[in-house]
């Protein structure tokens, strides 16, 4: 028997060394499979520096400069558009200060946001998701601008304080909606969200806050259509035309001296030369004579502002006095806050794929929304006139640059926070000749549309059935919003609270829009594949939470992760890394399909 039990021993033996070379070669194959996709990842984003690298502080400043002029031609474009609607004169300096707090706040958040919030590198600023709603509500009667004649027969604090009674209703509605968007990101309701945010459901709400907005684009560009055109063919020239050509640049390095560099001015700065270039022409045309006095694309309409502004201004809470909240505005402006949440979680997976970055996990997503509310209630606070959403112009300046650190955005902040305390700084910008606003509308707000209509992409244009919801939502919320706007005494209730909330939330085309392209293409029955859920599922694709954290600390705090690591209770809380969740809350799309 012994030979038999040692013959049986050492088959036994060798079996186990088989299946341990088996497995050790199992290893070997994943890890050099991880290997060649960790390479194929670097190769394919082609980055310079990577979300965690810190480049060299110059280039820090450079680049930190480059994000703060992207972003400066969206934040100016809303005082155009906000002030005349509260009633403020075109050469009233306060102008210029909104536009130093819209930039005051963005860097606060901005900050925040890539230090502590998702830590991706993107830019939190002003967004035209809230003008759509805003516009609702100045429309109501109470709100309504009285006749220019009334106006001009005003004393200078009366007409004061006829705009800042609106402007305290607004930042009221603003901060007390967005307490909604920081809900949704401190309890993880992200999930919840994408079973039924479907990509018919972005389309209409998304492509409506440009389209929405035409009549502004209109009528700034009416006030002289020559260099309203001229503006759009520039733009469409720089940015479209002539994006990849290179300019000879003068460099100086320490080691090297003098050289010279090709860099590409238009594909980086189409905006701010589009705007330098058609400035000086309207310049020279008020030289020449050529506009009469008073015209709005003088550039001598509005130097008033400049004088009057002083050279640094502190902005403040409260500073156009304390906040009122109405019922009416704050579920007005419940739709931009969701118009901003889904298009900001739409983009956090696009800028991680820009950095070579990890696929963000759903902590960092719910932190990130969190971080957006809690900046809109800021803004609010701060009296802004708006509140705050990722900028898509600054996502792509990072597929531009191919530089997606974090410390360049950090950089960008508080380049923002300085910029913002100048209020000469901000008037620079508000005496901009009218129709060359006019004619940047034309191309911001189409582009704006055309983002919204992207998310097409996903879903069978040969369905009949998503034709008719698109087509539906769009068309009936324009119709609805309009015929609402022409009669705002349709709704009697008898109760004027009442009829005040249901005129702006008909009044308010992406909520309109929003809605019924989310209830029809959840009511009416259609495969995934035709909807676009598992296309969309593929590009929201979100990390999950690994047993013992993510698989790099890419997405860590900063600070303080030995302690809640080591502390279980954190495990429980939504936004914190060491987040565990469930497998059906990891993409909540899945219930779709």
């Amino acid at each position: 028997m012994e030979p038999a039990v040692t013959a049986s021993s050492n088959n036994l033996i060798l079996s186990e060394l088989r299946m341990q070379d088996d497995n050790l070669e199992i290893g070997l194959n994943i890890v050099t499979k991880m290997e060649a996709e960790d390479a194929k990842k670097r190769q394919d984003t082609d980055i310079t520096y990577g979300i965690d690298d810190n480049p060299p502080w110059y280039l820090c400043v450079f680049m930190a400069l480059q994000h703060y002029l992207t972003m400066i031609g969206a934040i100016v474009s809303i005082p155009f558009i906000l002030t005349p609607a509260i009633c403020m004169k075109d050469d009233d300096p306060a102008r210029s200060h909104i536009i130093c707090t819209m930039i005051f706040v963005t860097g606060i958040v901005t900050w925040v946001q890539a230090t502590f919030g998702c830590r991706l590198p993107i830019v939190q600023g002003g967004t035209i998701s809230f003008l759509v709603p805003t516009l609702a509500i100045l429309n109501l009667p109470q709100w309504r601008c009285p006749e220019p004649a009334v106006l001009d027969a005003m004393t200078s604090d009366n007409r004061t304080e006829l705009w800042q009674t609106r402007m305290r209703e607004l930042s009221g509605a603003i901060a007390v909606s967005a307490v909604l968007q920081a809900v949704i990101g401190l309890f993880g309701i992200v999930g919840v969200i994408l079973r039924y945010v479907t990509p018919l459901t972005i389309v209409p709400t998304v492509s409506l806050v440009g389209l929405s907005l035409f009549e502004n684009a209109a009528d700034s560009a009416s006030q002289h259509w020559g260099i309203a055109a001229g503006t759009i063919l520039m733009l469409t020239a720089f940015s479209q035309l002539l994006r990849e050509v290179h300019v000879p640049l003068l460099a100086y390095k320490r080691d090297v001296g003098f050289s010279i560099v090709w860099f590409q001015l238009f594909k980086l700065f189409p905006v701010l030369l589009t705007i330098i270039i058609m400035w000086g022409v309207c310049a020279l045309l008020t030289l020449s004579g050529n506009l009469p006095v008073g015209h709005p694309a003088r550039t001598d309409v509005k130097l008033r502002i400049i004088e009057d502004s002083p050279w640094f201004r502190f902005p403040y809470p409260g500073q156009w006095g304390v906040p009122t909240v109405t019922a009416a505005g704050v579920l007005g402006m419940l739709a931009g806050v969701l118009a901003c949440t889904v298009e900001s979680i739409s983009y956090y997976p696009t800028t991680a794929r820009m950095c070579g970055a990890p696929p963000p996990p759903v902590h960092a997503i719910n932190r990130g929304i969190a971080i957006e509310g809690i900046g809109t209630i800021l803004a609010g606070l701060w009296g802004s006139g708006n509140g705050t959403n990722t900028f898509g112009e600054n996502v792509g300046a990072i597929g531009v640059t191919k530089i997606g650190s974090r410390r360049v955005i950090q950089y960008a902040a508080v380049l923002m926070i300085i910029q913002g305390l100048i209020s000469k700084f901000g008037a620079a910008f508000i005496i901009i000749p009218q129709p060359v606003v006019g004619g940047m509308f034309c191309i911001m707000f189409g582009m704006i549309t055309a983002f919204g209509l992207s998310a097409l992409q996903y879903v069978d244009l040969n369905s009949s059935r998503n034709l008719y919801i698109v087509g539906f939502s769009i068309f009936f919320s324009l119709v609805l919003s309009k015929w609402m706007e022409a009669n705002p005494h349709a709704i009697q209730t008898g109760s004027e609270v009442v009829d005040s909330i249901i005129t702006v939330l008909l009044s308010t085309s992406i909520l309109i829009g929003g809605i019924t392209g989310c209830l029809c293409d959840n009511i009416i029955p259609g495969t995934p594949e035709e909807r676009g859920l598992i296309a969309w599922q593929d590009q929201m694709k979100l990390e999950p939470n690994k047993e013992n954290g993510d698989a790099s600390d890419t997405y860590d705090y900063p600070i303080g992760m030995s302690v809640i690591r080591r502390l279980n209770i954190f495990s429980y809380l939504p936004f914190m890394p060491t987040y565990k969740q469930e497998k059906w809350m990891l993409c909540g799309a899945k219930r779709n399909l």
